[in-house]
């Protein structure tokens, strides 16, 4: 066990985070939690890492334990470079490797039969089982493993402070996979990742020795990594055995479970209760009723299951559809700030079409799906009557000053103030919200006053860039939902694939240049990436094959060539352990030159320094002889 909850309770002022929590966390478990935006997910992980104390309860930490935390914004700052970054974390295995060098220089100018060299070569052996224990001769293919699996092998030698806000907090959990913790805690780890990135590091934490814990609404990450997932609800932690579709299905029949519990437990009360009321001023039946008071008494009350509120319930609608082509794009070139995002792009879009834009980080699909909406360039051609409704990821749109109510009022002004308030009542946002300033709320509000904004601009084409950022899981399947639910035209980027897999029938790739269509949906789009994938194995082993024949029949070399290759081979393996006897015997002398005794005896110097000079010209001499076996 790591870290075990027993019995605590949280709070902030008068506001009750959860209470009566018990829960406890094993050496390598891989365990989700989640809950509603609210619940108190970072407040849990606060607790277990230290950061606050509990009203009441113990948190308990194994003695020693390291714990690895990545904050949902929190970047890595430092005026380093990533590589020069990436290296700190095996200072103490560098100083091992530097220290066994060292060792080993120093043992080969000791004396065998001195007491030094003895102590030397114990020294030496520790260190080196240190550094076998450590693979620290692999530092650099751990790091580069893990850099270029979170989408940095570009950027060894960049500096981290000129980095985005989402480079920063890449590179922090690239830092903290290297740490390796005995426990790893992260907070929507997956918010700044594309897929390619997403699928690494699901893979990566799968083998990944130390426990994980992680807070994420990406269902598929969930999914894949973890067999274990706790949920906060109604100020409650529940604990289910199971991945995230595992813990839905055991939630239902829990909850249909109580449900019948309670309901039955409530018939039997009545009924019981009933029979008090009729006979309980009856002399012949009161004594009856009396027993069944006793078994009303004596009865532990079940309380009805608790029922979370009502996700938010978006709906589409436009009030004209397009013509049957609604986009059509031919020759794109597209680029920004110097950089080219698309070479030749061509793509077809029809009514009806739900669309998911994807790609590498950086590979333009925000530019792109903005390029489109904006018009101007003659190789987007718009079809008739497209109406856009865009939904942008930063909510840009949104006025930071106005109050909730205002900031949809005012767009629509000829709405009365009920049908305003029961719109945005309707995305998930309280009539306490409604007086609150738009800078003010949370990210999951602002992202649902964002997607009311963008329902009631009716439009039949809906663009959206990253509308999941920020909403909980409920949210999320609500909007899933409603789009799945709109007959209109829907242009999407989205690193979700639980929400693409949802939504698309198609998919359009940008990387490297290149703007790419296919169809079937996300399981197709994987389905044709992985068969590219495969021919391209299978060409590379190809290419290979044919390459090892090549140099295999021009390799092909008579007996005496054989015998002559035998011989320089052997050459050169008796001068290299000349040189390593000479270079040896050359520290001897060195060490021997400047040592008390030679130094007080100049003719003892004199024949020290006559055998180092004769050593040295034997070295060189060696050295060239080398040398030409080299060129």
């Amino acid at each position: 066990m790591l870290v075990s909850l027993e019995g605590v309770a949280f709070s902030y002022g008068d506001n009750l985070i959860f209470s009566d929590v018990t829960c406890a966390i094993n050496e390598g478990e891989k365990i989700a939690l989640v809950g509603a935006n609210g619940e108190g997910k970072t407040t849990l992980i606060k607790l277990i890492i230290g950061q606050l104390t509990p009203d009441y309860g113990q948190v308990m930490r194994k003695n020693g334990v390291r714990i690895g935390y990545l904050e949902q914004n929190g970047g890595l700052e430092s005026e380093g470079t990533v590589y020069g970054e990436m290296l700190k974390v095996f200072e103490d295995d560098l100083a091992a490797v530097e220290r066994l060098s060292t060792l080993s220089h120093q043992l080969s100018a000791c004396d065998p039969s001195s007491h030094e060299y003895v102590v030397l070569s114990a020294k030496l052996e520790s260190t080196q089982k240190l550094v076998d224990a450590r693979d620290a001769y692999n530092i650099d293919v751990k790091i580069k493993r893990v850099l270029n699996g979170m989408g940095f092998e570009s950027f060894y030698d960049r500096t981290i402070s000129g980095m985005s806000g989402g480079e920063k907090t890449r590179l922090k959990l690239a830092r903290l996979l290297l740490e390796q913790p005995d426990l790893l805690i992260l907070d929507e780890p997956t918010n700044h990742l594309d897929i390619d990135t997403l699928y690494w590091l699901e893979d990566y934490l799968k083998d990944f020795p130390g426990a994980v814990f992680v807070v994420s609404h990406d269902r598929y990450f969930v999914d894949r990594v973890c067999s274990r997932t706790f949920e906060i609800e109604n100020k409650q932690l529940s604990a289910y055995p199971g991945n995230y579709t595992k813990y839905k299905v055991l939630k239902a029949e829990r909850y249909a479970l109580a449900l019948k519990e309670y309901e039955k437990q409530q018939e039997e009360r009545a009924r019981l209760q009933t029979y008090v009321d009729k006979n309980i001023v009856r002399a012949t039946t009161a004594k009856s009723a009396q027993s069944r008071v006793k078994q009303l008494e004596r009865m532990e009350i079940l309380q009805k299951p608790y029922t979370p509120p009502a996700p938010p319930r978006f709906t589409f609608t436009y009030e004209q559809p397009p013509y049957e082509r609604v986009l059509t794009i031919s020759n794109l070139h597209l680029e920004i700030g110097g950089k080219t995002l698309i070479v030749g792009g061509n793509l077809s879009i029809v009514r009806g079409q739900k669309l998911a834009i994807v790609g590498p980080n950086g590979a333009g699909k925000s530019t792109f799906i903005k390029h489109i909406v904006h018009g101007g360039d003659p190789s987007v051609e718009v079809g008739r009557y497209v109406h856009f409704a865009v939904y942008d990821q930063e909510n840009a749109n949104l006025d930071p000053d106005n109050t909730v109510l205002a900031e949809l009022w005012e767009r629509h002004v000829a709405y009365g103030q009920t049908e305003v308030r029961a719109s945005l009542a309707r995305c998930g946002l309280v009539p306490e919200d409604m007086d609150k300033r738009v800078k003010d709320l949370s990210g999951g509000e602002r992202a649902k006053l964002a997607l009311c904004v963008f329902e009631n601009e009716h439009g039949n084409v809906l663009v959206m860039d990253e509308p999941t950022n920020h909403l909980d899981l409920p949210a999320r399947e609500s909007l899933e939902s409603a789009l799945k639910n709109f007959d209109g035209t829907v242009i999407f980027v989205s690193h979700d694939r639980y929400f693409i897999s949802a939504i698309a029938d198609s998919v359009a790739e940008i990387e490297n240049g290149l703007l790419t269509a296919y169809s079937g949906g996300y399981e197709g789009y994987i389905a044709a990436k992985q068969a590219a994938a495969a021919q391209r194995r299978q060409e590379e082993e190809q290419a290979e094959r044919e390459r090892y024949d090549r140099e295999k029949k021009e390799g092909y070399r008579s007996k005496k060539e054989r015998a002559a290759e035998a011989a320089k081979k052997a050459r050169i393996k008796q001068l290299e352990a000349d040189i390593s006897a000479a270079e040896g015997e050359e520290a001897r002398l060195n060490a021997l030159l400047v040592s008390p005794e030679v130094l007080s005896d100049y003719k003892k110097s004199a024949s020290v320094a006559n055998d180092l000079q004769a050593v040295r010209d034997k070295l060189e001499e060696l050295y060239a002889q080398y040398a030409q076996f080299l060129d």
